[in-house]
């Protein structure tokens, strides 16, 4: 019994729970503080989303809002509420901003899926063009742009030329954002829409620029004319504008530079002639290598790399390097930026070689890279450092880094003669490695250095003899069991081949060995060991063991071994699978023929072959005298064609990219074509000082405060200005400035004297006349000071009477 009253009790203060929560919800919804606010939109079970037609469908204002939220948060989701687009419309004119923000969003959405639909709302789409809110406005162009209908692209051209010209910036720039699209819907309208984007390039707002940029590039791309008028203002304005405005301004200056202006030029005497107009965007440009977006710094960084002279471009440098530390992707693309800066400017990258260091986590296209640019920037001063690096690179788990490290170092070795020791040791060490890929790596770079050092007897000289080049071969020849990789066997085949017959031998424990006549003693030896594992060889290895015992036998043809030898590798090869080792087999034993007559044998091995026999020396020199490869381990930076900004440099595949710049013109335009009103020079202002009446003024002393400008007049000569009611000309010196004070004292004496004189007069006209007012004084002055005025229209300094 007490079992069922639990049950009960519990079961009761569930529902109270409930209850209380739904009052609470219900009460708090106005507040967006109801189970987290905003998020309780993102639980949207299917109850809910059936009720969303009924509440569209509702006349509250809460229930519509509601609604509209509700399927912001499906669409956000990835939802498609597409079927929701006939009760959406008919909340288009609602009084609510909220719910009109909310429908113009969700029409945005889905206008292209529905244009039929949302053809009915373009009323209300043209009333909202004059809404006094400038955000419906803007949103309503929007709407009206995205209606993938042709038939109403007269209409959108309308609304956004009456868009192009409100006074709000934003509007105007959803007016620039909409011009692309109604290009796309139909390019007919193209003149009409360069005409309204000529109007907005006249915009002195920053706030719309970038999209007016971006419209440009996108239906008239090549009209570089239009910017002429605009060219200074648009560099002058450079800094104000939104960051991706920027760079998509400073990507249009750039190219309307290589365009219309002047290459700099360098004089005999080494200065550099920039063009005025060049000058201003790069000064311009310059501030926003400070910029927080790297888009900015790298479209900065490509003005000035393409435009700039030599003196400039260096600028470039410090602000890439810093980009390295921002993310991932950015430093994909710097490192890109900087292969190619590279090309020019090695010299400037080398004091910086830290900043390409490979790190553990780096992803391998990024490792790539560094590796790339560690090797352009070796030199005389880093090298030792930069060894270090590339030997504990060469440990590393992925091959190709693995493989770029040991080539850097046989770069090193021949780029920096003085390294040449560090780099064999460390090579001839990775011989001994258990790693396929190093030893593999290690003898192609060694193959290389013995060809290059072969041929630079200095060289030779500065390497001890246990790293001359017969040694090396040496080496690798009595290592060829533990060389497995095909390509590194092959190689080494053909070193020992190829300098099986030198006089230099290497000595041992003072012993010099000496083998068969003319050959070195570990060629025969080598040439046994490959016989035994040929049918196990690949192709490229077989062709280079036949090839090997031509070489030897033409060497010493006298040797039973090596005739035996040289019999049983052509037996095997004529009967192999591959029709390339058949063929080397059937030329070398031709070639043969002649230099050793009792190769083919008592049974006759090889049919009677027919044409011309070559004697030991022709032969010797087809087989040693033909192609010697060099390995190239030069630093690929990528292709030359590659530009700045190029989505081909990053991905190195050729792409077709709008940002080929064109080639710089001979003569630039006329740069009058780019003067506007704003770049006349203003007539020089100067302002004299009036004296201020009904002040005393003390001797020595001068009350100049009211500043009167002086304009120049037509009937005036040049350089003269008239001068105006109680104008003064301003003092040059000191000495002017005290000449000028004295004067005025002696005029000032002279005042009050002719006054005194004139009160004598009047008091002796008669006592009656004695009493006359104050303001016949005032009119006697005023005459006097303007006799004293119409004097000076001369140009000379006199004295003004001072005026009430």
């Amino acid at each position: 019994m007490s079992g069922i009253n639990l049950n009960a009790i519990t079961e009761n203060a569930t529902r109270f729970g409930s209850r209380l929560q739904e009052t609470f919800s219900e009460h708090t919804r106005d507040l967006a503080i109801a189970r987290g606010g905003s998020a309780a939109y993102f639980d949207t079970p299917e109850d809910k989303v059936k009720n969303i037609r009924k509440q569209l469908d509702s006349n509250s204002d809460r229930e519509k809002l509601d609604a509209m939220k509700r399927l912001i948060a499906l669409i956000s989701k990835g939802r498609n509420v597409s079927e929701f687009f006939a009760q959406v419309v008919k909340n288009v004119a609602s009084h609510n901003l909220e719910i009109r923000k909310l429908v113009y969003i969700y029409l945005l959405r889905y206008a292209e899926q529905e244009p039929d639909l949302a053809l009915l709302s373009i009323n209300t789409f043209q009333k909202d063009l004059s809404d006094p809110n400038p955000l419906i406005r803007a949103m309503a162009l929007r709407v009206l742009s995205g209606i993938k209908v042709p038939m109403i692209g007269s209409i959108v051209v309308l609304a956004i030329k009456k868009c192009a010209s409100d006074i709000s910036p934003y509007v105007r720039k959803a007016a620039a954002m909409a011009i692309p699209k109604c290009y796309v819907l139909d390019s007919s309208h193209q003149p009409e829409l360069i005409t309204i984007l000529s109007n907005l390039l006249r915009d002195r707002s920053p706030l719309s620029i970038g999209s007016v940029v971006v419209a440009f590039e996108s239906i008239c791309p090549t009209r570089l004319d239009l910017l002429h008028q605009h060219y200074r203002r648009l560099c002058r304005t450079l800094i104000d504008v939104d960051e991706w405005g920027q760079a998509d301004l400073l990507t249009l200056l750039t190219r309307y530079a290589r365009t219309m202006l002047l290459r700099p030029i360098v004089t005999e005497k080494s200065e550099e002639e920039v063009d005025p107009d060049l000058s201003l965007l790069l000064s311009s440009a310059e501030p926003l290598f400070q910029s927080g977006n790297p888009a900015v710094v790298l479209a900065v960084a490509r003005a000035f790399y393409y435009l700039a002279p030599s003196s400039e471009s260096k600028k470039a440098i410090p602000p890439l390097l810093r980009l390295l530390h921002v993310s991932s992707e950015v430093e994909r693309v710097v490192l890109t930026y900087l292969l190619i800066i590279s090309r020019t400017l090695s010299t400037l990258l080398a004091p910086h070689y830290t900043s390409f260091l490979v790190r553990a986590d780096d992803p391998r296209p990024i490792k790539k890279d560094k590796m790339q640019l560690l090797r352009v920037v070796i030199s005389a001063d880093n090298y030792q450092a930069l060894l270090r690096e590339f030997i504990h690179y060469a440990e590393d788990a992925d091959d190709e880094l693995v493989s770029d490290a040991i080539q850097a170092i046989g770069y090193c070795a021949r780029l920096v003669p003085e390294s040449t020791q560090q780099c064999l040791t460390a090579l001839m060490s990775f011989i001994q490695s258990r790693y396929d890929p190093v030893v593999t790596n290690a003898v192609l770079v060694l193959k290389s250095l013995v060809q290059v050092r072969l041929h630079q007897k200095a060289a030779i000289a500065a390497v001890s003899s246990s790293f001359s080049p017969t040694s090396i071969i040496s080496k690798l020849a009595y290592r060829i069991d533990d060389i497995r990789h095909p390509k590194a066997r092959a190689c080494v085949l053909w070193l020992v081949g190829q300098h099986a017959g030198t006089d230099s031998l290497p000595v041992e424990n003072g012993v010099q060995r000496i083998g068969p006549e003319g050959i070195t003693p570990w060629a025969p030896d080598v040439l046994r060991k490959a016989t035994i594992t040929f049918a196990k060889e690949t192709p490229a290895v077989k062709l280079q063991i036949v090839t090997l015992a031509a070489k030897l036998l033409v060497l010493c043809p006298t040797d039973q071994t090596l005739i035996l030898l040289t019999r049983y590798v052509l037996s095997l090869a004529r009967y192999d699978l591959n029709f390339d080792v058949r063929d080397r087999a059937r030329l070398v034993g031709g070639l043969l023929t002649g230099v050793c007559p009792t190769l083919r044998g008592a049974e006759n091995e090889f049919e009677e072959l027919g044409g011309v026999i070559l004697r030991r020396e022709q032969v010797k020199m087809v087989l040693f005298e033909g192609k010697r490869e060099v390995y190239n381990d030069s630093p690929k930076l990528g292709d030359e064609r590659a530009l700045l900004g190029s989505l081909s440099a990053v991905t190195g595949k050729g792409t077709l990219d709008a940002s080929i710049l064109p080639d710089w013109l001979e003569q630039g335009i006329d740069s009058s074509l780019r003067d506007t009103e704003d770049d006349v020079p203003q007539p020089p202002s100067h302002t004299v000082t009036s004296i201020q009446s009904g002040v005393p003024r003390s001797i020595g002393a001068s009350n100049r405060n009211t500043p009167i400008v002086l304009t120049p007049t037509g009937s005036s000569p040049a350089g003269s200005y008239v001068r105006q009611e109680n104008a003064k000309s301003p003092w040059t010196d000191l000495d002017q400035f005290y000449a000028d004070t004295n004067t005025d004292e002696e005029q000032e004496q002279d005042e009050e004297s002719e006054e005194e004189e004139e009160e004598e007069e009047e008091g002796e006209d008669g006592e009656g006349e004695g009493g006359q007012s104050e303001e016949s004084e005032g009119e006697e002055d005023t005459d006097e000071q303007e006799e004293t005025t119409s004097d000076e229209e001369g140009g000379e300094h006199q004295p003004l009477h001072p005026s009430r």
